[in-house]
């Protein structure tokens, strides 16, 4: 091999070095910065909810509204939270509503809040997304009665 090419190689080599860290950079980044949704909350005007998704399901465990939000799997198995009406968060950061000390949950990873009678379901930009069942979310979607929601290795439902 020529010394001209080894060069080559190893200049293309470090470029893609370089290119790993700049997007490790910019993963923790948007990790860190917490709430991205925020705004997107405000564009859709004072007292109205933004625009959610409706789950396609419609069984007879998803009808009526749910009045707890129970921690089925994952460290904090067993706790229970009631739905009052109030926004709940979670993540790893310490205001959060639910605290998930895991490596896979974001700092603010995911909220639950009421929209037009039914509890809805968001992302915030996390790393590794949340999920319910095995649909990751990408928009604020209807949670239903008894279907699982992941973040991380913890996993929700809500019951009545």
């Amino acid at each position: 091999m020529s010394e001209l090419t080894l060069t080559l190689a190893r200049f293309a080599f470090l470029g893609l070095l370089w290119l790993f860290v700049v997007f490790a950079l910019i993963a923790l980044r948007n990790d860190l910065r917490g709430d991205s949704s925020a705004s997107d909350d405000l564009a859709a005007g004072p007292g109205r909810a933004p625009r959610t998704r409706k789950s396609g399901r419609t069984s007879r465990r998803s009808r009526g509204k749910g009045t707890r939000l129970v921690v089925t799997e994952g460290p904090l198995q067993g706790t229970e939270i009631p739905l009052e009406g109030a926004q709940i968060t979670l993540g790893r950061a310490p205001d959060s509503t639910i605290v998930i000390d895991d490596d896979y949950a974001s700092s603010r990873h995911a909220r639950i809040y009421e929209s037009e009678g039914a509890w809805v379901a968001e992302d915030l930009g996390s790393t590794n997304g949340t999920w319910i069942d095995r649909t990751r979310l990408t928009t604020p979607t209807v949670l239903p009665i008894g279907a699982p929601l992941r973040v991380g290795r913890t996993t929700l439902v809500i019951q009545r």
